[in-house]
């Protein structure tokens, strides 16, 4: 039967048969929208009004604009309805071909976010508050930095970055993170991304196959290392952190990239035992450990745990980053490397030619130097503590079947779910207007024997304006 929707005012020429009622529903909306005949912002009719309109039931209309809802197309919040995306995802579907609920939808929710639409409250984890980067006070500082930097600066200079940058974080990370680390060992990086790569051009020509990996993490982390050739075996994990010991049994490990200070996404600090067995593992094999501190300066219920690189500098490989602490738009970390790895690194980082621009590592020098960037973290860790406070307050009070966890430092926590109850979770906080990864997003594909499930909340990402309705937002799809 053919049917139009009159009180919509467009004619929307669905043929709606058999048992293709939904998708059928599903296609005409993504067409309407594609076409412009659906404005960005327009509102829809209610589930019960476009039902009764068309002759079906409610819950094929309402499973239909959750379905778009959860690939972008559409919005909705409570109090107004459901409305047209302000901006239509990248990714299309073939018409006459249904969204099928699981891993496509968990995909359009971690995966790039469009640049005006989506999803109302964005709860992916990873970002900070950039709402909150201190416009005022870099700029102070690039003005400074500028004025007081040498003509030789704008060269091409030195590959491991500037002297004055590398001094600042070698103070820093000194008194801040318990890191060894004098101005000739750092390396200036264009991202964590940039200083991985290297890292694996340096293990693949020391023969290295293989480097183990937490049985959870980032997988695209995982996709780089196998790109430069390397295996990526898993170590087991459970409350204690990552069970370093099974490194012993590993033959073929050369290697181990960690997480130690607070594991991604479990949240969990390693055991001081744990961080004992890595060090020992490495100086008896020769073994190298890549430690990611992506967000050591955010810790909140004791005082932080210092960095594993102070156990055995000679070993390990630290690696930071003000993409959390700052902006990751910057585009600035750094490695400090043990003494025998500096000139391999700087040939392997001469050969790719990434370099941070000198502007902004001067002014990240500067902005240390000056007791800025000590302000700036003590203010965002205030900040970001009362935002774990408020969701953890939140969810005992209207979720209270939910254990969170993960959440004594940083800027994400983990919502603990039953088995079997993640895709539905998902689903949930979409229909709310939440973009919010699963755990199991997170998961290696050879952790086999740890699948747990829940979501990973990034709650540092939402501007203050937005944090309130997030929140409510989140806790609404909970209930």
């Amino acid at each position: 039967m053919m049917d139009s929707w009159a009180t919509f005012g467009a004619d929307l020429h669905l043929e709606l048969r058999g048992t293709r009622l939904r998708s059928g529903l599903m296609d005409a909306l993504r067409e309407a929208v594609r076409t412009g005949r659906l404005a960005p912002g327009t509102r829809l009719p209610s589930s019960r009004s476009l039902a009764a309109d068309l002759g079906v039931a409610r819950n094929t209309v309402a499973d239909a604009y959750a379905e778009l809802v959860a690939e972008g197309w559409l919005v909705a919040q409570q109090g107004s309805g459901t409305r047209v995306a302000l901006g239509a995802p990248a990714w299309r579907r073939p018409r006459g071909r249904s969204a099928p609920r699981g891993p496509l939808v968990r995909e359009s929710l971690v995966g790039p976010r469009p640049v005006s639409g989506g999803p109302a409250h964005d709860l992916k984890p990873g970002s900070p508050d950039l709402a909150r980067f201190p416009r005022a006070e870099w700029l102070r500082a690039a003005r400074r930095a500028l004025t007081a930097a040498p003509h030789e600066a704008f060269g091409y200079g030195d590959p491991r970055g500037r002297i004055e940058l590398r001094t600042a974080l070698a103070d820093y990370l000194a008194r801040a993170r318990g890191v060894y680390a004098a101005p000739e060992r750092v390396v200036v990086c264009n991202g964590f991304v940039h200083g991985l790569m290297l890292m694996g051009k340096v293990l693949g020509r020391r023969r290295v196959r293989e480097v183990a990996v937490d049985s959870y993490g980032l997988d695209f982390h995982w996709d780089l290392l196998t790109r430069e050739g390397l295996r990526t075996p898993v170590l087991p994990f459970d409350k204690a952190g990552t069970r370093t010991r099974a490194l012993g049994t590993m033959r073929g490990v050369g290697a181990v990239l960690m997480t130690p200070a607070h594991q991604f996404p479990m949240g969990v600090p390693l055991h001081p035992d744990r961080r004992a067995a890595a060090v020992d593992w490495a100086r008896r094999t020769g073994g190298v450990i890549l430690e990611d501190d992506y967000d050591g300066e955010f810790r909140y219920d004791r005082q932080p745990v210092g960095a594993l690189q102070g156990l055995d500098p000679e070993r390990v490989v630290y690696m930071g980053t003000a993409s959390k602490s700052l902006a990751p738009g910057l585009r600035l970390a750094w490695m400090v490397l043990p003494e025998s790895m500096v000139g391999e690194v700087l040939e392997a980082k001469g050969r790719e030619e990434w370099a941070s621009g000198v502007l902004d590592q001067l002014t990240l020098a500067e902005f240390i130097m000056s007791g800025a960037y000590d302000r700036h973290v003590r203010g965002m860790r205030l900040r970001y503590r009362r935002r774990r406070d408020q969701l953890v307050a939140a969810l005992a009070e209207r979720a209270p079947a939910v254990r969170v966890s993960g959440i004594a430092a940083g800027l994400h926590a983990v919502l603990e779910l039953p088995q079997g109850s993640e895709p539905e979770a998902i689903r949930a906080a979409a229909w709310h207007g939440l973009a919010v990864p699963g755990l199991s997003d997170f998961r290696h594909a050879d952790a086999v024997a740890d699948a747990r499930e829940g979501l990973v909340v990034g709650y540092a990402t939402p501007p203050d304006s937005a944090w309130a309705g997030a929140l409510d937002a989140l806790c609404r799809s909970l209930e």
